[in-house]
């Protein structure tokens, strides 16, 4: 598998608002706010917040001790659309141009996306067409596969079933334990993420570009 060649062009960058959503570590959460404190993401969006649904995600605590706002917005026994309509009227006076999930365990419904269509995105350690949900990195392992990928994609209502924006390749080849697959896996995320990122952002609506998802 050779992965096509992801180019970024000279874009005015507009200065996008994201809140970035976790649920546990946030280890995506870091890799992107250490783009934007000093990266590739530096001049195209400010983190406004990082929200979490679990209050007691080590994420949060993180995200703190890197001077970002952080609040526990509880999901455990609410009713989904209750508990996003708490998220959009948190959301709402920080005018959040993108939610961008990290390690988010929580189905989205219609009601947030309806309220940021096109502007959710999540990551994936799969190709979300051959494989959906958790464990992504343990069935690539029980399969033997000499290759996965990083999916990025949209959010619809769907588990990981949004358009894809983008996919990286990950070479398992060798990869003789499930520790060292996630080790690969994750150095993959942590890079493509933010790239992908910053490629949205300097794009009208942030649409796919071409059409079609972009590899690396």
């Amino acid at each position: 598998m050779v992965a096509d060649c992801f180019c970024f062009y000279a874009f005015e960058f507009i200065m996008k608002n994201i809140a970035i959503f976790i649920s546990g570590r946030g280890s995506n959460m870091v890799a992107i706010a250490q783009q934007v404190q000093g990266g590739i993401l530096s001049d195209c969006c400010r983190i406004r917040l990082v929200v979490s649904n679990r209050c007691d995600a080590v994420g949060l605590q993180t995200a703190a001790d890197m001077g970002l706002a952080t609040v526990c917005v509880p999901s455990e026994g609410k009713r989904r659309a209750d508990h996003e309509q708490e998220l959009i009227a948190l959301l709402e006076p920080l005018q959040i141009d993108y939610i961008v999930l990290a390690g988010y365990m929580r189905l989205v419904s219609s009601l947030l996306i309806a309220h940021y269509p096109q502007r959710i995105i999540n990551i994936h350690p799969a190709d979300t067409r051959l494989h959906q949900g958790l464990h992504a990195y343990e069935w690539a392992f029980a399969c033997r596969l000499p290759y996965t990928c990083i999916t990025i994609h949209y959010v619809d209502s769907g588990m990981d079933t949004g358009d894809i924006i983008a996919q990286a390749e990950v070479d398992l080849r060798q990869a003789n334990s499930l520790a060292e697959v996630e080790r690969r896996g994750l150095a993959v995320e942590h890079r493509v993420y933010s790239e992908v990122l910053r490629g949205i952002f300097g794009l009208s609506g942030g649409k796919v570009l071409n059409g079609e998802a972009r590899k690396f």
